[in-house]
């Protein structure tokens, strides 16, 4: 017998199988080159691919936060990034934040102090005006002091202090925050196109290994959720600029 005729009695298509009262799509299921197959194929990949960009960001979280300020770095201003306040008192992490930003212009890394933040509540002081206040009674000069104080999120303060920046011609900056919030808003500022160094704070109540733990989490997710919203606002910008130009 020709081979042809040996193969055809011991493998069935599944049309054969469908004739033998098997439903088709069961079959296209259970196959290696079936619907199911695929389905599961394609799930196991996205999974492996959003754990990898969670991954990497959780790594450029860490790293981004243990890189110390190069001693050579001079910048016009230190971006002091919003943190909680206590009425007209910084909270332990925003006075930690400011007291660093002074130390970087009592040594004459900075020109000024930039403060940004808003306020959770209407009749209280916001987080800006907290910190120069702050500042003031620290003996920074009020001219050289600068301020936004409508930002409710990292996002926001480095956007809404951008025309300001501008106005006064600032061009370069260093960010203050904690450690782990730094990658973030180091991206951030570059998606604006904002020269942008950063300076952690060398205190933080973060410094606790259960809490450490909890905020590099925080902040990695935090970190993966603004890039898929900056893919995905990219890739719809993409698409529909090609569907326009198809027209």
């Amino acid at each position: 017998k020709p081979p042809s005729a040996d193969r055809s009695k011991t493998s069935k298509p599944c049309w054969t199988e469908a004739r033998e009262g098997r439903p088709y799509m069961i079959s296209l299921f259970r196959s290696r080159n079936g619907l199911r197959y695929y389905l599961f194929r394609g799930i196991g990949l996205s999974i492996l691919l959003v754990l990898g960009i969670f991954g990497e960001g959780t790594w450029q979280v860490y790293h981004t936060g243990s890189q110390p300020l190069p001693g050579h770095v001079r910048a016009d201003a230190a971006l002091v990034l919003g943190a909680a306040a206590w009425d007209k008192r910084p909270s332990p992490i925003f006075r930690e934040r400011i007291n660093h930003a002074i130390t970087l212009y009592q040594s004459h890394r900075v020109e000024k102090i930039v403060f940004t933040g808003g306020t959770p509540k209407k009749g209280y002081m916001t987080e800006a005006e907290v910190g120069r206040r702050y500042a003031l009674k620290q003996g920074i000069p009020a001219h050289n002091i600068l301020f936004e104080n409508t930002s409710r999120n990292t996002y926001e303060n480095i956007r809404n202090i951008r025309p300001i920046l501008r106005a006064e011609g600032i061009g370069s900056i260093i960010i203050v925050s904690d450690p782990y919030h730094l990658a973030r808003a180091l991206e951030i500022a570059s998606d604006l196109d904002i020269e942008a160094y950063i300076s952690a704070t060398p205190t933080t109540r973060f410094d606790q290994s259960k809490e450490k733990n909890k905020f590099l989490l925080q902040e990695s997710y935090a970190l993966f959720l603004y890039r898929i919203g900056k893919w995905s606002e990219n890739f719809w910008d993409w698409l529909t600029m090609s569907k326009t130009e198809d027209e």
